[in-house]
């Protein structure tokens, strides 16, 4: 096997690229061996009629004149393991993956022969969140080495860490062929699934039969999985898996796997609801908590964009807003965030190797700006030019709801058992919104024409059963939250958007730098979405209350 040695003694694996050329046809062997790029090889392809090729990062290679012939396929379909159900094989002891195209009549017409390889230090550009706890879900194109990550992010939770990790492996790629998983997943247990469809059913074998504190899955693909995978979330395990899609906006529109994310639900809003939103009556929401709290969308080995907080930015997505992830990218050795989240300012942010932390650039001492009509806390040097990259704490809102047409003991029930910040009230006097039913809101009834005619936004379930409340409450307390905030503050929230409005235009004409007053966490947060949409850099400075947000000409 060939190694690497740190300066700090750790041993990083890299290949054992030589059992993978061993089985392959002899003229071929010859010539990778004489091949002086052979330790970049991504992968071999061989199909039957044409001549063989090797892939490289940036080119493909042919590796010799003559065809493939049926007697070449053969030899390495004798070489490496037995294929499963999903035509997959592998060498024992490593991590290379055989994959073989039949016909019609199940004879193998060419194979493809990918190099895996062992990276140590791979998982260093997310290493803070999957340290967190929270469940990661990896996202990007085939080949761009999210495999490779999950397998480094197995040997650092269970060694380093010291979790109770437990991988299912549903082709062996993850820990490699054989019974005796590689060495690169350090002391993480792997559980092989039999076969593809049965990977559901083994991820709950995991939670059930061994106790993991953390589960990695690789390549979740079907709705059962899907299932499972919240099933798992549910019971208090860390997840970390990958999926097929480039984007979180890819996932959230493929109906298969959207419930990862939170899935999504058709809603009826009121009349006055749908006007002050100026939307369709009928109009897409989130329909629970996703199952992964944060998603990583792989763009390169060496860049990522982080989407922190799933269930906010579905939900405006939803609303039809872009949402920009916050990028990280290795930069001198060094992880950097390139970009903040929902199109922040381009300030740099630096991570230690062996920190699970990201560190907040500071500005150069002349870009840091004290105002004195601001608190002096406002600019204190060690939060000046600090990027916004995660969402701020909001106080936690009761909100009262007045209902007709659903049982209120259904609804206190869920309310309790989810614990959402909900109070159910007798009078829409009381009430921050009104809740009914498709059918009583068909009929029109004076309760409803006179909650509409107060302003009092109306919700409507289509049946009142215990599941429907169950899902209402279950995405109720993100939804509601900012509802009530907008209602109780609208007029503070309007006057500083339009600050944020005029601020971006000055901007626009040529003003480097202009400071916002200060304001809570969730209307900053809007006035930064003011500032995506004009495609200019924000962020936030200072310590709360007196914290602001910054409009700046982006650094070219």
């Amino acid at each position: 096997m060939d190694t690497l040695t740190s300066e700090s003694g750790d041993q990083r694996i890299t290949d054992d690229l030589q059992s993978l050329i061993n089985a392959l046809p002899e003229r071929i062997q010859s010539a990778l061996d004489k091949h002086p790029r052979s330790s970049e090889l991504l992968e071999v392809v061989m199909d039957l009629g044409r001549t063989p090729e090797a892939r490289f990062p940036d080119e493909s290679l042919r590796l010799s004149e003559q065809e493939v012939t049926d007697a070449d396929l053969q030899w390495v379909v004798e070489r490496v393991g037995e294929f499963g159900d999903d035509n997959r094989a592998g060498i024992e002891r490593t991590l290379h993956r055989i994959s073989v195209i039949r016909n019609r009549g199940g004879r193998p017409v060419g194979v493809t022969c990918r190099v895996g390889r062992a990276i140590f230090g791979s998982v260093r550009i997310i290493n803070d969140l999957v340290r967190t706890g929270q469940s990661v879900l990896l996202l990007g194109r085939p080949g761009v080495g999210k495999t490779t990550m999950l397998r480094e992010v197995a040997r650092v939770l269970a060694d380093e860490v010291g979790k109770r990790v437990v991988i299912v492996d549903t082709s062996n790629e993850i820990a490699g062929d054989g019974d005796v998983p590689h060495p690169a997943i350090g002391r993480a247990r792997r559980m092989q699934v039999p076969s593809t469809p049965q990977q559901h059913q083994v991820m709950i074998e995991a939670v059930e039969n061994h106790m993991p504190e953390v589960v990695i899955i690789d390549e979740m693909s079907t709705e059962a999985e899907s299932m499972a995978a919240r099933t798992i979330a549910e019971r208090g395990v860390q997840l970390i898996a990958t999926a097929h899609g480039n984007t979180l906006a890819n996932l959230v529109s493929n109906p298969t796997l959207s419930d990862l994310v939170g899935g999504t639900q058709t809603v009826t809003l009121g009349d006055i609801e749908a006007r002050r939103r100026r939307t369709q009556k009928t109009v897409l929401e989130r329909k629970h908590k996703p199952t992964f709290e944060v998603v990583v969308e792989i763009q390169a080995f060496d860049r990522v964009g982080v989407h922190a907080d799933v269930g906010a930015v579905v939900d405006t997505m939803l609303r039809g807003y872009l949402v920009e992830p916050e990028v990280r990218a290795i930069e001198e050795d060094e992880v950097r965030v390139v970009q903040g989240a929902s199109g922040l300012g381009s300030s740099l942010a630096a991570v230690p190797q062996d920190g699970p932390k990201l560190r907040p650039a500071l500005l150069s001492s002349d870009s840091q700006v004290t105002r004195s009509n601001r608190n002096p806390a406002a600019a204190l040097p060690e939060s000046a030019g600090e990027v916004e990259s995660e969402p701020e704490p909001e106080p936690t809102l009761i909100t009262a709801v007045y209902v007709f047409g659903v049982p209120k003991s259904n609804l206190r029930e869920a309310v309790s058992r989810l614990n959402a910040p909900v109070e159910v009230v007798d009078t829409p006097e009381e009430a921050d919104m009104f809740l009914t039913t498709k059918s009583h809101y068909s009929r029109r009834p004076t309760a409803v024409r006179e909650a509409e005619a107060q302003g009092l936004p109306v919700y409507v379930l289509r049946k009142g059963s215990g599941e429907q409340i169950k899902q209402f409450v279950g995405r109720f307390e993100p939804k509601i939250r900012e509802e009530t905030q907008g209602r109780r503050t609208s007029n503070i929230v309007r006057s500083a958007l339009t600050e944020a409005e005029v601020a971006s235009q000055k901007v626009l004409a040529g003003e480097d730098r202009i400071d916002l007053d200060p304001q809570p966490a969730f209307i900053r947060r809007l006035q930064h979405g003011v500032g995506g949409r004009y495609n200019i850099g924000s962020s936030s400075t200072g310590q709360d209350p007196y914290r602001y947000v910054v409009l700046r000409r982006r650094r070219r």
